[in-house]
């Protein structure tokens, strides 16, 4: 009988692991269709080049704001500073819900969402060491000293390297894009609150940034794939056995859900 009750208990719980992972799918495929629509888009109409022409031009033909008060001690500066205090109090949280029974249901997701939102950030720094792109600032049509060399171009000796491209500081807030999956294990009914902090966060960061004339704006959007990527990787991973998890940490049945705790 009881092997009956535990056989029950792993078919409900793969049941379960394989609705959600199809019901995660539009969330990997939709975003992806989406990604490449607007990055053909940009490329076909410039719009890059347009939007900081405009950003430029309406400084005065200057990066005016680039050491402004509001953008870049406030939103780059203190929001950089802001980003890492949310993950430490992200991180004393997950210390707390592994000791004290009460918070044990938000232990693991609580881990996702830190590794997530590290993981993102480190990816995007990675990232930037490589691609060898220059800022806005620096090029010649902007005021700058160097050419506009292309991702797949053939840099010029001596040209120094370029480390621009994704956008960095703007990962600091679309990393927050995984709260959506956190609150998904959570409370999904605040998933799309979780999903709005990362994307409002992000696009502070990025359009100072834009404005600063560290960025284009197809930096923000290679920044905003690599966060909400890793995020769902990270979820889809850690997914793989939630039954055992949820077990594990709360002492429920496998197959209760902690969606209306």
């Amino acid at each position: 009988m009881k092997a009956i009750h535990q056989e029950t208990r792993d078919f409900l719980g793969r049941a379960v692991s394989g609705a959600h992972h199809q019901a995660l799918w539009p969330c990997l495929w939709a975003p992806l269709i989406a990604f490449a629509t607007i990055s053909f888009s940009l490329a076909y109409l410039n719009a890059d080049e347009w939007l900081a022409d405009y950003f430029y031009g309406l400084q005065g033909n200057r990066w005016a704001l680039r050491r402004h008060f509001i953008t870049d001690d406030l939103i780059h500066d203190l929001g950089r500073v802001t980003s890492i205090l949310a993950w430490l109090c992200a991180f004393s949280a997950w210390i707390v819900a592994r000791a004290w029974k009460p918070w044990s249901h938000l232990h693991p997701p609580l881990g996702r969402l830190l590794i997530a939102t590290l993981l993102a950030t480190l990816l995007v720094a990675w990232i930037k060491s490589w691609t060898n792109m220059d800022c806005p600032w620096d090029l010649h049509r902007y005021g700058g000293s160097r050419p506009f060399i292309g991702l797949f171009s053939q840099r010029p000796e001596g040209l120094p390297q370029g480390r621009c491209f994704p956008a960095g500081h703007a990962s600091g807030g679309y990393a927050w894009m995984s709260l959506y999956f956190f609150f998904v294990s959570v409370k999904p009914r605040w998933r799309w609150l979780g999903l709005a902090i990362g994307v409002i966060a992000g696009l502070v960061f990025g359009v100072a940034q834009q404005l600063r004339g560290a960025h284009f704006l197809s930096h923000d959007l290679w920044t905003i794939a690599v966060c909400w990527i890793t995020a769902l990787t990270v979820h889809l991973i850690a997914q793989r056995h939630p039954a055992q998890e949820r077990g594990a940490t709360s002492g429920e049945e496998p197959w209760a859900s902690g969606a209306d705790r």
